[in-house]
């Protein structure tokens, strides 16, 4: 049985740091990296009924964003969000930690091991 599940893009220092924190508290874990095997809108839309901020904050405002030509008025509600992450995982804030019924964003890493305990 999994005891949480890390959304996991392992270039990104913070969410490296994520797994580390999760593989030394001894949960089971599944380690999923969201780039290779992205979510689907529906799975999303998971994560964000459980996600512990609002689910715009989970869409990075990063030069992909800008390039993409989205505006903050595109990813306003969840399921614009959903469909934005969905179709562009890359715009995913990392990493994600799912444990039960709550979901965070792992950033600042100060927040992971809260979570963990």
């Amino acid at each position: 049985m999994t005891d949480i599940v890390v959304l996991h893009n392992p270039r990104c220092s913070t969410s490296r740091a994520a797994v580390e924190a999760v593989e030394a508290s001894g949960l089971a874990s599944e380690i999923r990296n969201y780039l290779k095997e992205p979510l689907s809108r529906d799975e999303w839309l998971a994560v964000l009924a459980k996600l512990d901020a609002p689910a715009t904050e989970l869409v990075r405002r990063d030069p992909n964003f800008q390039r993409s030509g989205l505006t903050d008025d595109d990813v306003a509600t969840v399921e614009q969000v959903a469909t934005v992450l969905a179709d562009q995982p890359l715009l995913a804030q990392r990493p994600v930690l799912i444990r039960g019924g709550r979901a965070i964003i792992g950033r600042p890493k100060s927040v992971v091991p809260g979570f963990l305990s």
